[in-house]
């Protein structure tokens, strides 16, 4: 028989000596170095559509380029495409508010 996953699943695992938490949910997985919150993330459905496959042969080709940067495998939440976070205020000019002088 089959369990669902209804709540998230956390273990502690070692990786060339340093200590993980793994983090399995119905959302997918999160690995992050034991007391931190920011880590490496994976959806099911990223896993499932290849996304998650193209993200690591690009991590991995930066690596052997000696870029310093990783590319996320999915992308980030917020403002897309670099936008201002806030429209810019019109410019009001001191002729302006008094009738063009």
């Amino acid at each position: 028989m089959i369990t669902k996953l209804d709540a998230p699943l956390k273990r502690e695992l070692r990786i060339l000596g340093q200590t993980y938490t793994l983090t399995i949910s119905a959302d997918g997985l999160h690995l992050a170095p034991k007391g931190r919150r920011k880590g490496q993330e994976l959806r099911w459905a990223d896993l499932v559509s290849g996304d998650a496959a193209l993200a690591t042969a690009l991590n991995a080709s930066l690596a052997r380029a000696g870029a310093p940067h990783r590319l996320p495998a999915r992308a980030p939440a917020g403002n897309a495409a670099g936008k201002a976070k806030h429209a810019p205020r019109a410019a009001t000019t001191r002729s302006r508010r008094k009738g063009g002088r």
